[in-house]
């Protein structure tokens, strides 16, 4: 049986890796050790910045509708609590959609909370 040499796997390797690395700088670009190491951590990176956007977002959210809230005087904590008491189930995506395109719509949910509590 013939021996297997890794010569074409390897250079798959390599220009999978360098494939990715397109548009860092420097080596990071060109050498493939170099580019290996810069692609593992931009990969840990993404992944990391996928579980950090759902945060991000979620606290923009928040940050809109306690804006929202102040202005039809009433804070943040209480009107939730009041949407919960009221049986009014929206998450916060929504909450803040209404806030920013409806404000009519919002002053009805607050009064609605200022009513459950």
């Amino acid at each position: 049986m013939a021996r297997v040499k890794g010569a074409l796997n390897t250079r798959k390797h390599h220009k999978k890796i360098l494939k990715l690395a397109k548009g860092f700088r420097g080596a990071e670009s060109k050498q493939y050790r170099i580019a290996n190491q810069a692609v593992m951590r931009s990969m840990q990176n993404a992944y990391v910045g996928r579980k950090r956007r759902k945060r991000d977002f979620r606290r923009l959210w928040i940050a809109r509708i306690s804006a929202a809230c102040k202005q039809n005087g009433m804070n943040y904590s209480t009107f939730m609590n009041g949407l919960k008491k009221s049986g009014i189930d929206l998450n916060r995506k929504m909450l803040s959609e209404i806030a920013i395109a409806d404000p009519a719509a919002f002053a009805k949910l607050v009064e609605t909370a200022k009513a459950a509590l």
